[in-house]
């Protein structure tokens, strides 16, 4: 970064040791300290160092013709790891233009590196901090559910200011691309179901009631809940991973710094996809659900029209209604976590990968508990 010297001219970076006093170790750097210079005494001074173990480390610089950024890099790590040793550094002789580079980074910060394998604690600390991350969590959830309403009640009162666009887009990819997952495991269900509940009712000779079961649980409560489950593990992480990596990549302070907040902006536009996506997918996986239970009925001897009657007499349009009202809610929980886990996301290389995953175990937690409440709902209400 400083100094004139011609490159072409100017000495090589060289050491010269001195170890001739027990206990100390005097070390003179002379020459060019570039990418070259350093690379090239890096791994020599640190060996030394380990193998020396000196308890005083004097650094004679007053022969650096050059240093960069690499250079300043080298002293400040030979300082660092004679200060985790407990011993003393001494610099001289550096010049005045490098020692104020050298004074712009803090070596505290490098000497305080978290450990690889933190020491284990006790049980009533562990339970502290967990109860502080939760706490902070939920903290972080609440705010979040009322920046989301502002959101969404401004968007409902100026419909043209939403990227209908990417709203559409985000439809295709969580709705229309989740049909063949969707189909395939609502009719794998539908029809494992009505196997098992086949044995038993053959005993009694009602095997006709199956088609009863599928009917009921189906449209109130398997139909809803596998289809956010799937929208969970897809939907959900999908959109922690992608929020997650813009704000890794620094995007989201970019949004923010042009005037665009990040819920309006990106969250706005998911949830309203989801909301219309997820009661069409709930429809369909019904669909599917009955076509499975409706096979074992037909390999019961029974007709398809005996079955689709049975299925006619036990539910009713209540029912169906029911399972898409908890679709709409189900909707908004999985596109509001995967959304506010990516508004989480740390830093570094696995912080996008657990922001997906606590996407998907919240979404599910939050999924089943919602469904739950509607259960003591609908008993309490007769539906």
């Amino acid at each position: 970064m400083t100094g004139n010297a011609d490159p072409t001219t100017a000495t090589p970076a060289s050491m010269a040791v001195d170890d001739s006093h027990p206990g100390q170790l005097l070390l003179t750097i002379a020459g060019r300290l570039d990418v070259a210079g350093t690379a090239a005494l890096w791994q020599r001074t640190c060996d030394l160092i380990e193998q020396q173990q000196p308890q005083i480390l004097r650094l004679e610089a007053a022969g650096i013709e050059y240093c960069d950024g690499s250079g300043i890099g080298l002293l400040l790590e030979i300082e660092r790891r004679m200060v985790l040793r407990g011993g003393e550094f001494e610099l001289s002789g550096l010049r005045d233009e490098f020692a104020r580079l050298r004074d712009q980074f803090d070596l505290s910060r490098f000497t305080e590196l978290p450990s690889p394998h933190p020491e284990p604690c006790c049980l009533p600390e562990a339970t502290g901090m967990a109860a502080v991350k939760t706490w902070r969590a939920l903290q972080a959830l609440i705010h979040f559910i009322g920046e989301l309403s502002v959101a969404l009640l401004a968007a409902l009162r100026r419909p043209r200011t939403i990227r209908w666009r990417d709203v559409w887009l985000t439809v295709e990819k969580a709705g229309v691309d989740a049909l063949p997952i969707v189909a395939l495991l609502s009719f794998l269900v539908g029809l494992i179901m009505a196997f098992q509940a086949a044995i038993p009712m053959r005993q009694f000779g009602t095997e006709i009631y199956v088609a009863n079961l599928i009917g009921l649980a189906t449209l109130r409560e398997l139909g809803p809940l596998m289809t956010a489950i799937i929208l969970a593990g897809r939907s959900a992480s999908a959109f922690a991973a992608e929020i997650g990596t813009m704000k890794v990549n620094e995007e989201i302070d970019a949004l923010t710094t042009m005037g665009l907040e990040p819920v309006p902006f990106l969250v706005v536009t998911r949830v309203l996809a989801a909301l219309f996506v997820t009661p069409l997918l709930t429809l369909f996986a019904d669909l599917l659900g009955l076509a499975g239970g409706s096979v074992v009925l037909l390999s019961l001897d029974y007709p398809l029209v005996t079955y689709i009657r049975q299925v006619q007499s036990a539910v009713g349009v209540g029912d169906c209604i029911g399972g898409l009202a908890k679709s709409l809610v189900f909707g908004i929980i999985i596109a509001a976590i995967g959304c506010l886990q990516g508004l989480r996301t740390g830093i570094g290389a696995s912080a996008v990968g657990d922001a997906a995953t606590r996407a998907v175990v919240s979404g599910i937690v939050l999924i089943v508990i919602g469904d739950g409440v509607f259960s003591v709902l609908y008993y309490y209400l007769g539906i």
